[in-house]
């Protein structure tokens, strides 16, 4: 009898403690929605000045252009602003762009059909049906975000970037074991989709992707502060990557600044000829992001690697590292944009997308 009470008591504890932590949970979620709500009713400003409160780490760089005129402020610990210095940030998923528009190069070069399906490009098995390269460059092949792979065990243990160490061969050995035989598959965000693209580029260029994103973004963009980061840059915590990782053209390992990324916007909205086709809608896409929608942020099209949102006039794209996000931003129809290079992480209080769309919308209001 007395052993049988132990269990009862034993498991009474047990219940009370998972009841606890379902509790715990669950103010969080409700705490989480609560502050979720008061984002819409927030400026920049407040963004910003909650997101770097209290907080020594943060540098946080905001460039503008407003009647065709860039200007940045580095912001830090509490939104003071610091004094003016091109800090080295890694961009993330901002790479998917650039890598984009390198496709769009070779596609005017005549070396890429964008209607063709990757089997064309890559050496693949006959027996499978392959996405194409619109489908790739608009998050619409079905291809997974990404795909687990044996490195990624030692990645987490050692707290690494996911990506680290999937070489090329895991990727296309993927990609020769997935079937996509359905007509439509919607969208989908892929990493694994651009790191595909880099497959293609380098077979098409005969060329290692580092090599054509560096002659891409220094020759013809003129962004000579853009690319992989082979020394310790002056923040801190890059991701590391090896040579010839496979997820590079989604955005692992690439760094920029201010100046670059402003240059980058500019040459945007002035139909620069390289990348402008870029921002020209592809396919029109249906996403059930609750959060975005609740913080007006839309995806109505994609174009190559671009996020439009129609509702808004703003083409856009975000990115976030382990310990870093990024927000671009386009309204074609004022001129103006927002870049925002943050050395925090995308999951840190309000991410760069959020402030990124309030400042634009601010600048755009006060024409």
């Amino acid at each position: 009898m007395a052993k049988i009470n132990k269990r009862k008591k034993v498991l009474i504890i047990i219940l009370v403690i998972i009841l606890c932590i379902t509790l715990v949970i669950g103010g969080f979620a409700l705490y989480g929605r609560y502050n979720m709500s008061k984002i819409p009713g927030m400026s920049f400003m407040d963004t910003l000045e909650y997101t770097t409160k209290d907080n020594s780490e943060a540098v946080i760089t905001v460039g503008i252009i407003k009647n065709g005129k860039p200007s940045y402020k580095v912001y830090g610990k509490n939104a003071q602003e610091l004094p003016q210095k091109l800090y080295t940030y890694e961009i993330g998923s901002v790479t998917k762009t650039l890598t984009a528009a390198m496709v769009n190069k070779a596609i005017t070069e005549g070396k890429i059909s964008i209607d063709a399906t990757i089997d064309n490009y890559l050496s693949l098995p006959k027996d499978k049906a392959y996405p194409t390269i619109k489908e790739l460059l608009t998050h619409t092949s079905g291809y997974k975000g990404y795909y687990f792979e044996s490195p990624m065990i030692m990645n987490f243990l050692k707290g690494r970037n996911d990506y680290y160490g999937i070489t090329k061969d895991m990727a296309l050995k993927r990609v020769s074991s997935l079937n996509m035989d359905k007509d439509s598959y919607g969208f989908k965000y892929s990493n694994f989709g651009y790191a595909v693209l880099g497959l293609v580029l380098e077979n098409v260029y005969n060329k290692d992707y580092e090599s054509i994103f560096n002659s891409f973004v220094k020759e013809d963009l003129g962004l000579f502060n853009t690319g992989l980061l082979h020394t310790e840059g002056d923040l801190k915590n890059y991701w590391e990557w090896q040579e010839g990782d496979a997820y590079i053209p989604a955005g692992s390992g690439i760094v920029s600044n201010i100046e670059d990324m402003l240059k980058y916007a500019d040459m945007l909205i002035n139909k620069d000829p390289h990348i402008y086709a870029c921002c020209d809608g592809l396919i029109k896409v249906e996403t059930s992001n609750a959060k975005y929608k609740l913080l007006d942020i839309n995806i109505d099209e994609m174009g190559m690697g671009f996020a439009i949102d129609n509702s808004n006039g703003i083409i856009w794209h975000s990115g976030g590292t382990g310990n870093y996000n990024s927000y671009i931003g386009i309204s074609l129809s004022t001129g103006n944009a927002v870049v925002i290079l943050s050395n925090l992480a995308p999951s840190y209080r309000i991410p760069a997308t959020v402030m990124g769309v309030k400042l634009l919308k601010e600048l755009n209001y006060a024409i």
